[in-house]
């Protein structure tokens, strides 16, 4: 069942990191969000879901966003009040060109078909809301909203 979502709920704490997007960070960004993520005292459950999604979302922009290169990645992570969390993963790549397209389940841009074309869907199953906003050539920019149990 997915929670209703206060998007203008009050920020009360709220961390940025800016990192390139190299493999190695997407494990870094995981565990930066828990650690941050922790003063709220989640469940296990509630953090791991977190970190996937934030996985998905990160490895997207360093297989996709910058598929020639390495490129720039910002994480903004809010606590908001009524237990939200909420986080943003931005790049400046390529940007997507149809975003309904690229979040169904299975799509994918890669021809070597090494990728499984979920990471939308995992991002929309462990969060409560998942908005996406691209343009080509520009960039992307994530956000995922979960709200933790009292």
């Amino acid at each position: 069942m997915t929670a209703t979502i206060d998007y203008t709920a009050r920020v009360e704490n709220e961390m940025d990191l800016k990192m390139p997007s190299r493999s190695v960070n997407e494990g870094f960004a995981r565990a930066a969000v828990a650690a941050f993520c922790a003063q709220l005292n989640p469940t296990a459950v509630e953090l791991a879901d977190l970190k996937c999604a934030v996985s998905e979302a990160v490895t997207n922009c360093i297989v996709h966003a910058y598929r020639d290169g390495i490129g720039e990645i910002r994480l903004n992570v809010k606590l908001c009040e009524g237990r939200i969390v909420q986080v943003e993963i931005r790049d400046r790549g390529c940007g997507i060109p149809d975003i309904k397209k690229a979040r169904e389940p299975l799509f994918t841009t890669d021809a070597a078909g090494e990728r499984s074309g979920m990471g939308f869907t995992v991002m929309e199953s462990f969060c409560d809301a998942v908005r996406v906003q691209s343009r080509p050539g520009r960039g992307t920019t994530v956000v995922l909203l979960k709200r933790l149990h009292p």
